[in-house]
Order: structure tokens, then sequence, then C-alpha cells
């Protein structure tokens, strides 16, 4: 009896063995070829990045094809690998069986389970090694370790003037990046119909030397770090709370426990509007939204409600900028002629699309380039230049200020052009040009902020004046001075890893609701 357990045990045993190597073997390719995904799509990202994006990722205008590819890539080849694997060692060992071998030599045994071994570990060593380089994962975890807290240096925006406050137009540029005008680099500056459209002569002002914050990189994170001030990380990182680290699209509330942009103006009587290219769910983006004071945004799914011409989308991403400018046009009309009636101003911001990689060139742009994403950078600022020429030919600048900036760095995937100018530059920054009516032009910005200083920066730019300047973690770029104990004020290399650091705390009450400034 005791050796017939034995056997079963035994059997049991080698039986449970076999699954969790194949198991491991299907665990190593999935974090394999997810690794050389994201490096293909995106490059090097963070995990914040992963949690807070990759996962909001749809099949219609949110980029469809990666949607695909992912679930192809990394939830059905590893299987089909795996299974291919089982199969094969399956049928091997019938084929020995039914020809009447015996057990191998118990040398020969050793040998081939010390290649499936030494085999079975490459992928899985491989496979975690790759994926958690590609995601930072060392950085995360030491992250985890930071003593400094975004919660001890958040401070609440107030408002102490308000008598000149203006419209306002708000333009991100998808993958905005300055470095781009350079034609000693490139083959052409794509920025100089926009350049010609906001030139220094006629009153446009910039901030020199725009920084991305230090873990930014993508849309909802130039978003939230120029309109809230902070870092864009979610509930629960590096925490015990129980929170999820990732957003929930269909939650009520984005960062709600945080001052953003709009509920400043939405408090200061201000109509705010979104206009975009791409799918509004997108990554949570109407949540955060509509969570922070604007009235209207619309997306991919209103402007084919619309009747927008099929020729005008994108299938991975959706409407084009010529479109986009084109509503744009209609809609500042609008707005302005309602704040002439009811006299309270309008914000009414935007984010392009087109130079959104891989590249698509659209009907209306003329390819004059080698490589295509230069032309199509040039065709985005072209439409955007005829919006801004639009404003000034009805006198709009009178009256609104207008803040035009990148959203984010380009992309530096496997898949991305310009690696051979880009992978080595020594400062990447972000193109942005800023309008303000009647504004003293000798006045300088202070040059070098990043993305969180341009939250009070744009309040500032709408008219309202800030007590210190200071709003979220930044301090406005028209303040030549940065006030003492500000995050601003902190040593590069502290700023630096208090940007990086969890906040535990202060994510958690952001994302429920409760945030009080320090």
């Amino acid at each position: 009896m005791s050796g017939r357990i034995f056997h079963v045990t035994r059997r049991v045993g080698a039986v449970v063995g076999s699954l969790l190597v194949y198991v491991l073997i299907w665990l190593g390719l999935a974090l394999l070829i997810a690794a050389a995904g994201i490096r293909f799509y995106w490059g090097e990202i963070s995990v914040g990045q992963m949690l807070l994006n990759l996962v909001s990722v749809e099949t219609d205008g949110g980029g469809g094809a990666i949607v695909w590819a992912g679930i192809l890539g990394i939830g059905v080849a590893p299987l089909l690998i795996t299974v291919a694997i089982a199969f094969w060692r399956h049928t091997r060992r019938r084929k020995r069986r039914r020809a009447g071998e015996g057990m191998l030599p118990r040398r020969k045994q050793w040998i081939l389970r010390s290649i499936s071994t030494v085999l079975v570990s490459a992928v899985v060593v491989g496979g975690t090694t790759a994926f958690s380089t590609t995601v930072g994962m060392a950085d995360y975890i030491k992250a985890s370790q930071s003593p400094y807290d975004v919660g001890d240096y958040y401070v609440e925006p107030t408002v102490t003037d308000n008598t000149d406050k203006r419209n306002l137009v708000l333009i991100y540029l998808e993958s905005g990046e300055a470095t781009l005008a350079d034609d000693q680099l490139f083959e052409k500056d794509a920025f100089v119909p926009l350049k010609e459209a906001t030139a220094a002569e006629e009153g446009w002002q910039s901030v020199d030397d725009l920084q991305q914050y230090k873990g930014g990189g993508w849309t909802m994170a130039g978003l939230a770090s120029t309109q809230c001030g902070v870092p864009l990380k979610g509930a629960g990182f590096g925490s015990d709370s129980g929170s999820s680290p990732t957003v929930d699209e269909d939650a009520d509330t984005y960062l709600g426990g945080i001052t953003c942009l709009g509920d400043v103006l939405d408090e200061q009587g201000y109509t705010s509007v979104f206009m975009g290219g791409a799918s509004s769910s997108f990554a949570a983006k109407d949540t955060f939204l509509t969570s922070h004071g604007y009235s209207e945004v619309k997306g991919l799914a209103d402007w084919r409600a619309a009747g927008e011409p099929e020729n005008s989308f994108r299938s991975d991403w959706g409407l084009s900028d010529e479109r986009l400018m084109a509503n744009a046009k209609a809609k500042v009309d609008e707005l302005h002629a309602e704040s002439e009636r009811t006299g309270q101003p309008f914000n009414l911001s935007m984010l392009t699309l087109d130079t959104h990689e891989p590249v698509h060139i659209y009907d209306y742009c003329d390819v004059d380039t080698q490589n295509e994403v230069t032309s199509a950078f040039h065709c985005s600022m072209t439409q955007v230049a005829g919006f801004v020429g639009h404003m000034k030919e009805q006198g709009y600048l009178e009256d609104t200020a207008v803040v035009i900036m990148g959203d984010h760095l380009k992309h530096m995937s496997a898949g991305d052009a310009f690696h051979e100018q880009l992978d080595f530059h020594e400062n990447r920054t972000i193109f942005n040009r800023i309008w303000i009516p009647g504004q003293d032009k000798t006045i300088q910005q202070r040059p070098g902020v990043d993305q969180l200083s341009m939250y009070p920066t744009v309040l500032e730019a709408a008219g309202l004046t800030l007590q210190d300047h200071e709003a979220g973690l930044g301090v406005s770029a028209f303040s030549p001075g940065i006030p003492a104990g500000s995050a601003q004020a902190k040593e590069a290399a502290a700023y630096s890893e208090l940007l990086d650091s969890h906040s535990p705390l202060f994510y958690a009450q952001a994302w429920a609701g409760k945030v009080a400034s320090q």
C-alpha cells in the first residue's frame, strides 16, 4: 500500500513539476515579448507610465494597432509557443515508447535535463531582466525608499487678484519638442510656420529651455503636470492603503483631491472646453478634464457623430489637425461671442494629433522631406499657425492669452524616427510660445523651468495673480525669484528624488479627493 502511495505521489509531483516548468516558460516568453514590444512602441518607460497609460490603450482612437499587437504578441504567442513545446515533448516520448526504446542512459538523461534547465532558466531570467529594465523596476524600488513626499511641498493655488483676468487658449502640441526646430540636425525646421505666426517682434514670448519633468514623457503626464503642478502617479504607489495604482476609467474623478487649472478657472467664472482628435476616454482623459472644471470635452466620437469625412481620420488615433483646427476656429468664435455677451471669460484647450508616431500622412499634407515625420510635423504646425492667424484676424488676441506648448518630448522608441539626432542630445527641450495682451514684452521668463511650473505660469498668463506665484510644486516662470521652502528651491538631486518619490499618502488622498495644502 505504501508503495502505491509513493508511486502516486511521485507521479503527481512529476506532473506538477512539468506544469510549473511550462508556466515558467510561458511567463518568461510573455515578459520577453512585452519588453520588446514596449521598447519598440515607447522605448524605456517607468512603472508609473506602464500602469497609468498602457492599460488604457484602446482599439479605436487610442492606438488600435498596438492593442492587437499586444494581444497577439503578449497574450497569444507565448501560450502557443509553450503549448508547442509541450506537444513536441509529449510526441517525442510517445514515439520512443512505440519504438520500444527503454530509458536513456543516466548520463544522457542528466545532460538533457541540464540543457533543459539552462534553457528554461535563460528564458525566465532573460524575460524578467528585460522587462524589469524596460520599465525601470530598479528605479521604482529605489524611489519607494525615498524620505521625500510631494505632500510636504504641494501648494494650493491662491488667487490674490483677478482684476486682469482674460480669456485663455491653451494648445498642446503632440510630441512638440523644440529640438526638432534645429535645421542643422534635421532636414528643415518643422516649426517655421508656427514660429512665423508667433514672432517675438509681434510680442510673443517663450520660456527658454522648458524641460520635461523627470518621470514624465507621455500625454496624460504632460496634461497633469502643466495643469495640476504635480508628477502623475497612481493611487497606492508604494502604500499600504490597498488602493490600485492604475486608473479606473469608469471612476467619477481623476486626481479629485488636487486643485488644477480648470478648477481655478471655474472658480473665476470661466467656461472651459477641451478639443482633441483622439478618443476622449483614452487614458481617462475625459474623466480628468471633467473632474477639473471642463464643461465640454470633444474627441473622436464627437467628430464621427458630426459627420467628419473618413479621410480626415487615422484608424489608430483619430481626427487630423486640419479638421481639428477648423472646428477649433468655429468654437473660439462661439466662445468669444458668448464671452462678449456675458462678460465671463473662457478657456479653450486643445491637443494636436498628427505628430503622433507611427507617422500617418493625411491627404492635406504634402511630403517634401526624405523622412515623413519631418513633413508631418511641418504640416501640423501649419494648421496650428492657421488657427493663431484666425485669432489675430478676428481681433481675439486683444483680450485673449494664448499658451502653446508640447505635451512631452518626442518619444524615442525603437520604431520611432530621429535616434541619430536625439539619442545623445545634451539638452532636449519642449517648444512653447506665450501671448499676453498688453504685457510688457521686456519682461523675461525664468529659463529652465520644468512642466510643473507651467501650471502657475498658465494661470498668470490668464491674468490671475497667485500668492508667491506658486501652484502645486511649481513657481511661475513670470516670477524672477523662487520662494524659500518651495520644491523649486531644492538642489537638483534632491528635487529629482522628490519627483521620483512614491509619496503614497499624498497620492492616496489625491485620488480619494482629500489633499490639503501643507
